[in-house]
């Protein structure tokens, strides 16, 4: 049976240590890394995007870092129950224009007993900055 520690329910500390570790999987920008700390039939709601499974969701990672360049994200804790846990995060990307953008979100998440993310909804909104500004260096 394949599991992704902390599993639920959660404390604060093992929610903070699961958000940290989504942070660091989503940095690397690796698809296929990021895609096991969800089940086999995961559901997302990404912005105006719905995907089901961990096909989908490489796929949809591939598409958006090909898109992101320079990407980094920072998320922070918001609240947790036994097997939830709500993030605030930011992230920080260049076009392939070369255009700077910061995008701000909230992400809900909802794990199963394994501790492997099955539902995702997030909220997200783009803000074009100048490269002076970028707090993500």
């Amino acid at each position: 049976m394949e599991q992704k520690h902390p599993l639920p329910p959660f404390t604060l500390e093992t929610a903070i240590e699961k958000i940290q570790m989504a942070e660091d999987a989503w940095n690397s920008q690796d698809p296929e890394k990021v895609s096991k700390g969800y089940t086999a039939d995961s559901e997302w709601r990404n912005r105006d995007t719905f995907i089901t499974g961990r096909q989908e969701i490489v796929a949809f990672l591939q598409k958006k870092w090909h898109k992101e360049l320079n990407y980094k994200l920072k998320k922070e804790y918001w609240a947790h129950t036994d097997n939830r846990i709500a993030v605030r995060f930011e992230y920080e990307y260049q076009n392939q224009d070369g255009s700077w953008f910061r995008a701000y979100g909230n992400e809900n998440w909802e794990f199963d007993n394994n501790g492997l993310m099955q539902k995702r909804y997030a909220s997200i909104n783009d803000v074009s900055i100048k490269e002076e500004d970028r707090k993500f260096k």
